[in-house]
């Protein structure tokens, strides 16, 4: 009988199968969630875009100019209701189940939806606008999946050391999204008659939308699950099996730190890409054209940031990246609404430029913050809920609560939107303080619990 040993040779070649392996899905992950990112992130950006400026005359006419502006604010904020929803039941099973099939099914029901937005029918009263509402519902309950599984994703086959760099990939998602969807818009805008755009200009980039859900779906079928997941799913094997949602028993203090932590993030993107649209056209004086053109460069340029978040907090910690996004927001928040009320194009664009470069520079560590502060098990669940209710609390009805302080007073009723845009940054920065940053280079396949 013979006594088979395994040569130093086919162990070095096995390790380097594993590595190469490894890293073919660690692109993979990068490449499936940057497009999933992108998808959601242009959905949203061309709703609510189109949300401030032409849904009003197009879905709510018979409710008054302020009551159209605020009903289509309503519909943009019932995407932001659905996410915590969504969050709650991916987070669920994506914890018990794994990452992928999650992340599968929130993808095809994003690109469903979007479809069905762009032909829908306009004026036809109660029940369009209902199955809008519908519609934007679903939008926003796949959001709340795939926004924090496609982070995971990445996050768990990513190698610790460049967790902060790959995750920033996910969220430039969002001003690459704003870019774009605010180019097409521009140029729609400017090249058709306005009659031809309310039309059917509006519906192209909805539709358009489905191509890419294809090509994202093509990658993310190619993905394995991940190996903190499977090492997790061994470890379960012989202990009784962790709900996700325990996560609000044994760690509720870290979930509200990280709402509270995140909120200034998620509000000052819309109170300046969403409520600042309408504020340039209606107060400002602005054409629709300017308006496009100013969040697209300030969202062009906050994509750079957004890298250079991720790539820093890899070497300095995420914290400090975090109160250096809340510096940059406190300027630009301040600077924006006096620019535009003073009809400087140009300080306009200067002023949202730094508040959108604040934001995706927290962006950028986000994704490696938030996982590092849960174990695999509730890490899903964890993540879902701080980040989603940050944007149900704070980000949603942003827009709506502008739109609203801006009636209460007279000319210079833009000062009560920024001064309680001003407090949350605020807050925030001291939220950051009581924040753990001890994991940020951590395997996270080993954080197994959060006593850990």
């Amino acid at each position: 009988m013979s006594n088979r040993t395994t040569s130093p040779e086919t162990e070095e070649l096995k390790a380097l199968n594993e590595s190469l392996v490894s890293k073919r899905q660690e692109r993979r992950a990068v490449a499936s969630g940057a497009l999933g990112s992108a998808l959601e992130w242009f959905d949203f950006a061309i709703y609510g875009a189109l949300s401030a400026t032409i849904f009003p005359s197009l879905f709510f006419s018979g409710l008054g100019e302020s009551g159209a502006l605020l009903a289509s604010f309503a519909t943009f904020f019932v995407g932001f209701l659905a996410r915590p929803l969504g969050a709650v039941v991916c987070g669920f099973l994506g914890d018990r189940f794994g990452r992928r099939p999650v992340l599968l099914g929130s993808f095809v029901a994003m690109g469903i939806a979007s479809l069905l937005i762009g032909l829908l029918p306009t004026g036809q009263g109660i029940f369009i606008a209902t199955v809008l509402v519908v519609l934007r519902f679903i939008q926003g309950f796949s959001l709340g999946g795939e926004a924090t599984g496609a982070q995971l994703m990445t996050m768990e086959h990513a190698v610790g050391s460049r967790r902060g760099i790959l995750g920033s990939f996910m969220n430039i998602g969002s001003p690459i999204s704003q870019v774009l969807a605010n180019v097409l818009l521009a140029v729609l805008s400017a090249t058709l008659t306005q009659e031809a755009f309310e039309s059917w200009g509006w519906r192209l980039p909805f539709i358009a939308a489905i191509f890419l859900a294809l090509i994202g779906l093509y990658i993310r079928i190619q993905l394995e699950e991940t190996r903190a997941f499977k090492v997790q799913q061994e470890a379960a094997a012989t202990q009784k099996k962790v709900n996700g949602l325990t996560v609000l028993k044994t760690q509720p203090f870290t979930v509200i730190r990280m709402i509270l932590q995140w909120a200034p993030f998620a509000q000052t993107f819309y109170i300046i890409a969403i409520y600042g649209l309408s504020f340039m056209t209606n107060q400002g004086g602005f054409t629709e054209a300017d308006s496009f053109t100013t969040l697209m460069i300030a969202n062009f340029v906050s994509i750079f940031c957004g890298v250079f978040g991720g790539w820093t907090s890899d070497r300095i910690g995420r914290k400090p990246v975090m109160w250096i996004g809340c510096a940059a927001m406190f300027v630009g928040s301040l600077g924006f609404f006096p620019a535009v009320n003073s009809g400087s194009l140009v300080l306009s664009i200067m002023a949202a430029t730094i508040a959108l470069g604040g934001v995706q520079l927290g962006f950028g560590a986000q994704p490696a913050l938030f996982a590092e502060q849960f174990p695999t098990a509730t890490r899903f669940t964890g993540s879902a809920l701080s980040l989603n209710f940050a944007t149900l609390i704070f980000a949603a009805p942003a827009p709506y609560i502008a739109a609203w302080l801006a009636q209460l007073g007279g000319e210079h009723s833009y000062w009560l939107v920024m001064g309680v845009n001003l407090g949350v940054i605020i807050m925030s920065a001291i939220v950051t303080i009581f924040i753990s940053d001890k994991n940020r280079h951590r395997d996270l396949a080993a954080f197994l619990s959060h006593r850990d």
